[in-house]
């Protein structure tokens, strides 16, 4: 599955186990990052539209974990798991994200590029450990859909920072 798409100012695309999507931000890339690390901002603009997020921990640091469910406007709660792998203010994350049980997750860079003062080129890789992995996540979870709508809740919380 090779595809590309862009809608509502957020390319993705997915090459064998690889969803890469990407935004351009008019924010500065340090904004764009703590709306991204910090345990403030994050729960509010994290998931697709019409998602809620109960954080349970949250502490953004390489070892570090978030714990937290999102509430889905069908009533359906999922638990997930991020745990940190590496970060680098304001460049770079690396992290492995994962249901609350014990299922394997997938991983995921987010880099901040700086393309002039006030716009922040996003990207986010997640590699999954399969294509098939990946191919249940768009066509069950509606992955691709829930990225540009999470890309949209993030340029929304960023209007508020």
């Amino acid at each position: 599955m090779n595809n590309a798409q862009e809608t509502n100012n957020t390319l993705t695309s997915i090459v064998g186990q690889d969803l890469r999507v990407t935004r351009f931000f008019h924010a500065p890339r340090e904004l764009v990052f703590k709306a991204w690390t910090d345990p403030e901002h994050l729960p509010k603009w994290w998931g697709p539209k019409g998602f809620t997020t109960t954080v349970q921990e949250i502490d953004v640091r390489p070892g570090g974990v978030w714990r937290y469910i999102m509430h889905g406007p069908d009533g359906v709660d999922y638990d997930n798991k991020i745990v940190y792998h590496e970060i680098v203010t304001p460049e770079r994350l690396v992290y492995a994200h994962g249901g609350g049980n014990d299922e394997e997750p997938f991983h995921v860079t987010v880099t901040f590029a700086e393309q002039a003062n006030t716009t922040t080129e996003l990207t986010m890789t997640a590699r999954f450990k399969s294509a098939a992995d990946l191919e249940k996540a768009v066509m069950e979870y509606g992955a691709v859909e829930g990225a540009k709508s999470t890309m949209d809740r993030l340029a929304e919380q960023l209007a508020t920072m």
